[in-house]
């Protein structure tokens, strides 16, 4: 389900779960935290490519998996969240179609990114009684603005590739047919540049120590709430297939 593959110094990561709209397991997000530990390890990887299936980049988490491991220990997600945070070489996003919740949120720990015209991005952790993950509570209001992040987290609203890029969340937007050669020629013009200067001008931009600290502050909100009222509803209405009522529980 997470295929690695080497090439002219890219270490390409692609979530290839298209039956489930590349839906992540826990599983999964530990295989995704081992690949790019890998990549960052290995001297022959000069640049980091992450990518998904044609017309889906990733539904989020697999809420099915998710509440029956969400007991005990350290949620999967989180490893994976530290890993883009740590890694020292330039990682490139290339993404087509559904970027939902960490799939959208992984992009503010990218260095570059691609979007095709059919990119769709959404953050609806509100919207499950929860709160947004990997840094983003600092990244995305520094990225685009409080006022913006601040809609973006709160309604969850899908925002459009134009738009993404419009915000800054994303370097460029190309044709779908395009996508994946668009990428691959970016990965491969980072793996080129000096990479000693590179990895300490990413250092410089964003310290791995506050953004991992800020992920271990949302981790524990984000556990906090699991065991609230609101998200008791949110995701019995999901197993039910109906909207949740949250108003019902005021008072």
């Amino acid at each position: 389900m997470i295929k690695t593959t080497l090439g002219n110094h890219v270490a390409t990561v692609e979530i290839d779960r298209p039956q489930k709209k590349n839906a992540i397991t826990g599983e999964m997000y530990l295989a995704l935290a081992q690949a790019v530990r890998d990549a960052n390890a290995d001297p022959a990887v000069r640049s980091v490519l992450i990518t998904g299936q044609p017309g889906v980049f990733t539904a989020g988490n697999d809420l099915e998996d998710f509440m029956r491991n969400r007991e005990g220990g350290e949620l999967p997600s989180v490893a994976f969240m530290r890993s883009p945070a740590a890694c020292d070489k330039p990682v490139i996003a290339a993404v087509t179609g559904l970027a939902v919740g960490i799939g959208t949120t992984m992009l503010l720990h990218c260095d570059f990114v691609v979007l095709a015209e059919d990119a769709q991005l959404s953050t609806p952790f509100v919207n499950l009684a929860l709160v947004p993950e990997a840094a983003s509570t600092l990244l995305m209001p520094l990225r685009i603005g409080y006022a913006r992040a601040y809609e973006m987290f709160a309604f969850g609203e899908t925002v459009d590739a134009s738009t993404a890029l419009r915000l800054g969340i994303a370097n460029r937007v190309v044709p779908l047919d395009r996508l994946h050669a668009e990428a691959a020629a970016i990965a491969q013009r980072l793996a080129k540049l000096p990479a000693g200067s590179l990895a300490a001008t990413k250092r410089l931009m964003r310290n791995p120590e506050v953004l991992t600290a800020q992920i271990a502050a949302e981790s524990e909100c984000f556990a906090e709430r699991l065991t609230t009222a609101e998200a008791r509803e949110a995701f019995t209405a999901f197993a039910e297939r109906r909207p949740p009522d949250f108003a019902k529980l005021a008072g």
